[in-house]
Formats: C-alpha cells, sequence, structure tokens
C-alpha cells in the first residue's frame, strides 16, 4: 500500500497539471459541431462502461471488480476496495462535405484520473479529474464578388473560423446503501476553462486592404451537482437485476467575456503580421451560464462472472441553455445506450482469454444540434476488452480498452458528416488500504 500513496499525490498534480492546460488553450477535438453550446459535451464514463455501448446508470461492481462509475454515484456504495483509474484517449475523425474534399484529424489526450476509496462496508468516497467538454475546430467558406452578389466585384472574400479550449471538472462524491437493496449517492462537480473563438475576414487578392478579426474569449467556472440511486434485486449471491436513476441539476457558471476586433496584413507569401489596430477591446460584465438539468434512466442484469447486460435512456433539455442570458438556441436531446460484457470463466487458472471481459455495445444519440432545419444525429458501435492482470496479495489490476466506431451529421442541405474512431484506454487498480493487522 505504501508505494502507491507515495505515487498518489505525484499522478494528482500530473493529471490537473494535464487536464488544466487542455482547459486553457488546446484544442483536443477537431469537429466543427464543437461550435454549438459548450462544446462537445464528455459523457463522464470510464472506458469500461464506454466499451458496453455507455450504459452506467444501473451498474455497479462488474463482476466483482470495482469501478469508479461517475455517472451515478450511487454506484460508489458498491466499492469495497481502493480503486484507482487512469486512462487515455485518441481520435480520429474524416469530415466530409459534398462537394469539398474531404478533411482527416487525429487527437491524444489524457482522459481522466479518478478515484474512490471506502469509508465503510457500505459507502465511498470519489474524487478525479476529467473533461467536461471539448472545443476545437478550424474551417473556412469562400464568397465570390465580395459576397455582395455584384458581378463587378470581382473578388472572393474567405471567412475562417477557429475555434479551441475546453472544459474540465473535478469531482467528489458519496454513495451509501440503505438496507441491502438501495444505494444513494451526489457529486459536486467543480466547472472550469476557456472557450476561444475567433472570425476573420480576409480578401486575398486586393492589394492593400485590410483583413479583419473578431475574437471572443470565455472564462468559465462554477459548481454542477448530480445525484442518484439504484436499485437491486438480488435473486441469489450472483444474480443481480438493478433499476438507477441518475440526474444533474440546472445550475448556474460564472462566465467572464472578453470581445477583441483588430485588422492585420497578410504577406505575399501568406504569413500574417502583428495586428495593426485593435478598434474594440472589451472585457464585458461577469455573466452567468444556466446549464440545462439532465435525467437518467438505467436497468442491467447481472450474473457475476459471467455476463452482464443493460440499457441507459438519457434526457437533456440542452434548450434551456442560456450564456449571459441569451439562449443558446439548442435542442433537447435525447440518448439510447445499449451494452454489456461476457467473461467466459473469470476464475480461469489455464486459459487466459477465458478470464478475459468481452464487451460490445451501440450509442443512438439525438444530439443538441438542429441546422439548417435538420436534426444532427449520432449512431455508433463500441467493443472493447478487459484484460486482468496477475493479482498481487490484496492487490487486483486489469487493463481496459475500448473503441467507438460512429458517424455524427449528414451530408443533406449543406452539411458535414463526421465519421470517428475513438480509443479509450485506461489501467484499473483496486487495492485493501489501511487495514489493520492483527500480531500474536
Amino acid at each position: 500500500m505504501t508505494k502507491y500513496l507515495r505515487l498518489l499525490p505525484a499522478l494528482f498534480l500530473l493529471s490537473t497539471a494535464t487536464l488544466s492546460v487542455k482547459a486553457q488553450s488546446t484544442a483536443t477535438t477537431s469537429s466543427p459541431y464543437s461550435r454549438y453550446g459548450l462544446g462537445d459535451i464528455n459523457p463522464a464514463l470510464l472506458p469500461q462502461n464506454l466499451a458496453m455501448g455507455g450504459i452506467g446508470v444501473a451498474t455497479n461492481r462488474i463482476s466483482g471488480f470495482n469501478n469508479v462509475n461517475i455517472i451515478n454515484p450511487a454506484s460508489y456504495a458498491y466499492v469495497n476496495l481502493t480503486t484507482i483509474d487512469i486512462g487515455l484517449y485518441g481520435s480520429f475523425n474524416t469530415l466530409e462535405k459534398n462537394g469539398s474534399p474531404s478533411q482527416i484529424n487525429s487527437n491524444f489526450r489524457l482522459s481522466h484520473v479518478a478515484f474512490a476509496i471506502p469509508v465503510t462496508a457500505n459507502s465511498a468516497l470519489s474524487f478525479g479529474l476529467m473533461p467536461y467538454s471539448e472545443l476545437g475546430y478550424s474551417y473556412r467558406s469562400v464568397a465570390s464578388n465580395l459576397g455582395t452578389g455584384n458581378a463587378v466585384d470581382t473578388n472572393a472574400v474567405n471567412y475562417i473560423y477557429n475555434g479551441d479550449g475546453g472544459l474540465t471538472r473535478f469531482h467528489v462524491g458519496y454513495g451509501f446503501k440503505i438496507g441491502k437493496n438501495l444505494s444513494i449517492g451526489a457529486n459536486a462537480s467543480y466547472i472550469f476553462g476557456n472557450l476561444k473563438e475567433s472570425q476573420s475576414t480576409e480578401i486575398p487578392n486586393l492589394a492593400g486592404v485590410h483583413n479583419s478579426r473578431i475574437e471572443e474569449s470565455n472564462s468559465i467556472k462554477g459548481w454542477n451537482y448530480e445525484y442518484g440511486l439504484q436499485y437491486a434485486f438480488n435473486f441469489s449471491a450472483r444474480r443481480h437485476l438493478t433499476f438507477g436513476y441518475s440526474g444533474a441539476a440546472s445550475t448556474n457558471l460564472n462566465s467572464q467575456r472578453s470581445y477583441i476586433v483588430s485588422s492585420y496584413f497578410r504577406s505575399a507569401n501568406g504569413d500574417e503580421g502583428v495586428a495593426t489596430d485593435t478598434s474594440v477591446n472589451n472585457q464585458q460584465a461577469a455573466a452567468k451560464i444556466r446549464l440545462p438539468n439532465i435525467n437518467r434512466f438505467g436497468v442491467s442484469y447481472q450474473y457475476d462472472g459471467k455476463y452482464l447486460i443493460g440499457a441507459d435512456y438519457s434526457m437533456s433539455n440542452w434548450s434551456k441553455l442560456t450564456i449571459a442570458g441569451v439562449n443558446s438556441g439548442l435542442q433537447d436531446s435525447r440518448t439510447l445506450n445499449v451494452g454489456g460484457q461476457i467473461t467466459p470463466n473469470s476464475n480461469s487458472l489455464n486459459n487466459y482469454f477465458a478470464s478475459v471481459d468481452y464487451r460490445l455495445g451501440f450509442i443512438y444519440d439525438q444530439t443538441y444540434m438542429k441546422i439548417n432545419d435538420t436534426d444532427i444525429k449520432r449512431y455508433a458501435v463500441t467493443a472493447g476488452l478487459g484484460l486482468p492482470l496477475r493479482a498481487n496479495n490484496s492487490s487486483f489490476y486489469k487493463i481496459n480498452v475500448g473503441a467507438e466506431v460512429g458517424r455524427r451529421g449528414t451530408l443533406v442541405n449543406g452539411l458535414i458528416r463526421e465519421n470517428y474512431v475513438n480509443i479509450h484506454l485506461s489501467f484499473t487498480l483496486n487495492d485493501k488500504w489501511f487495514q489493520k493487522y492483527r500480531f500474536d
């Protein structure tokens, strides 16, 4: 145990620094759809759940192995060993649009660090860091005739759009059992970071014309609160039917926005020079961001050491998202997650592959975006493995690998279709800490 305690501060500080830098200025996604709302919202699930189609509302300890299931804090009540989970994430996406060449992007980052520590036999504390949202896009549109439609104006105008940044969440939560079947829990999550966006207007073929740029930066911080419960029907010591609910409250985050309008030139070889003039530099008054209320419902059936199947349904009223009192123009979202895992023989000593967890799932997401009168939907298939490592006394280890292959958007009505592959990798430790030893 002592060696893990020595590593704990270093791991937490490293993760804090990495995720904080990401939230401040580094784009870790490449999707034009991230420009809507607060960016692409992270589902707050670890790879072992993501590989099962993203189910988690009605899952807790999976086949006897402890997991940190942040999406429903009631699951913490089932944690009976100190659990550490640290992961990496990689994404590869291809953007397609009719009449334009495809664009291929890739991004990599630290995905999370999460801890759960049992407090009593029927309760546990959890805390950790992971992204809340990601903002990252860069694209341009070209208008002929200076955008006027007048044939006399022969020069084209380039409109260039960029965004980067994101929000990070630090959560602390507690879950406990009431009797043998019911568990409840809650998280308090501190959300912080920066979202930066710019729009540039350039006339590349007209000499002596100033290019212009509008830059907006939004520094965000504040608390959000989540809660959940699970009720289990135990048909035997190993067979369980679990119903779950979790939600997120509609709370206010603090927002500090800045607005800059500047002019600049480009050299003959296309290099951008320093701004020649700043006509507007406005630090706006502090404002509020109103987050939506989220409700999730789930059910799972588990035969410990053999299999687990489950389904979640989530409803989020993103139509209520307001930034500085202005509605963001989003719609309510609906998400269906279905999946599970099978373990041929979790106690196998002679056949390693029989002790591996094999995971599969499906996601249907009617997102909060409606563009050009078209609903933006997402479909994905997930798969993954839980690879157990050799146990060491009271310590148990598992490597979780997951992949999500999906599509978001459409090619109709001048929209963009995004085909993506997300790879998730994490290392999970279960260990018995703070135990008292007896000496004869």
